[in-house]
């Protein structure tokens, strides 16, 4: 016997990653270059040059078990000091070493504070459509549920009387992602300021806290002057869960942090239940050698120069030709409503031309489609002329 809810989701991937190994196969038979494939969020651009120059003088460095062996479970000093000079740097609030613990990436921060938060089989977390469908996965792993608030289809920043709504007095904290997976939208600081006055009332009226979980592996990808709003100087109650592999793409090193800062209350009580959460879930010690090499280059910044020419390229000519899509100010995604049928059924007629297209069902948000347009910009130009057949033009 096994656990069935565990061998139900080893056994279905998900349709992201169905997508992208149909994509890996058929290109097999077709060739690489007659795939569109905008399945996964996987960053085409190479990462820094800081980065590989960090990797170098580590390996030619001869401490090799300080680069190999086992780190302090919450992460190495070297790296957790650098973490909290440059959050306190860039934003401006006091932040300590003991503030941060290193993680395994996004998906162990997540989980690792979900398993904080999680008192009972009555505890529940809230997601703001469009959200990353995994967020279920993470709340349900040590017995939490996950509610769902619809997507405001208009500007996809939040609807409130929606999520007032589905607050109640087992919820334990409201997840968000901005900039956005999959929407692209970055939340404006109205929009988490009025989110902050929401939870501080809700807090009140339950008599508890009600945490703000800030989603963060975009934050430093956003275009022209667009600022995405620090949540810990809004809402003194907010885990911030951050990764490096959109940033300096590196998504398959699996390296991040959950950040506890001091405004939360009683924060060490807090930080100790995220580290014994990742105790229980297997993250403890994320891999050493990445610790190292991202603690001298927290503050190296991307290129964006290919994401910003797959954005415009694609929103200019999908425009044109009477498609509608969330205009995104961040991360490398452009949410399309389908110009016919449900997201589902355009995801089918696109595949059918060797466009790769994730619909939006996952997301929340039936009658969407994600393209992540990380991707080589030939990819983007090929893809135009079967776009405009799609349409039915």
């Amino acid at each position: 016997m096994v656990n069935e809810k565990a061998y139900q989701h080893g056994s279905q991937r998900s349709l992201i990653r169905e997508l992208f190994e149909y994509g890996r196969q058929r290109s097999a038979v077709v060739g690489r270059d007659a795939i569109c494939d905008f399945s996964l969020g996987n960053p085409s651009v190479p990462p820094p040059a800081a980065v590989h120059e960090a990797y170098l003088s580590l390996l030619e460095s001869g401490e090799d078990m300080l680069n190999h062996g086992y780190t302090s479970a919450a992460g190495c000093d070297e790296l957790r000091s650098a973490v909290a000079g440059s959050l306190t740097r860039r934003f401006g609030m006091a932040i300590s070493p003991e503030n941060v613990y290193v993680t395994c990436g996004a998906a162990a921060s997540l989980s690792s504070c979900f398993g904080a938060l999680t008192l009972d089989a009555q505890s529940e977390f809230v997601a703001l459509a469009p959200f990353f469908p995994e967020y279920r996965c993470f709340a349900e792993a040590l017995g939490g549920k996950l509610r769902v608030v619809p997507a405001d289809e208009e500007s996809f920043q939040i609807d409130f009387a929606a999520l007032e709504a589905v607050i109640g007095p087992h919820t334990q904290g409201v997840i968000v992602n901005s900039p956005n997976n999959p929407s692209g939208v970055v939340y404006t600081a109205e929009t988490v300021r009025k989110l902050a006055q929401l939870l501080e009332e809700k807090s009140r009226q339950y008599g508890k806290v009600i945490y703000l979980i800030s989603d963060e592996p975009y934050r430093e990808l956003v275009y022209g002057d667009v600022e995405v709003p620090f949540l810990p100087a809004y809402y003194a109650n907010t885990l911030v869960c951050y990764s490096y592999s959109k940033s300096l793409s590196l998504p398959g090193e699996r390296i991040g942090y959950v950040l506890v800062p001091d405004c939360v209350e009683d924060s060490r009580r807090v930080f100790d239940a995220v580290a014994g959460a990742a105790r229980l879930l297997g993250y403890v010690c994320a891999p050493s050698l990445v610790q190292r090499v991202i603690a001298r280059c927290v503050d190296v910044q991307p290129d964006l120069t290919v994401y910003t020419r797959n954005r415009n390229l694609l929103i200019d000519s999908l425009s044109a030709m009477g498609y509608h899509c969330a205009r995104p100010d961040g991360a490398f995604y452009l949410f399309l409503r389908s110009p016919r049928g449900s997201g589902a059924e355009f995801s089918q007629l696109a595949k059918e031309k060797d466009v790769l297209l994730v619909p939006g069902g996952g997301f929340g948000c039936e009658n969407w489609l994600r393209i992540a347009y990380c991707v080589d910009t030939a990819t983007v130009e090929r893809s135009l002329e079967r776009f405009e057949l799609l349409q039915g033009k």
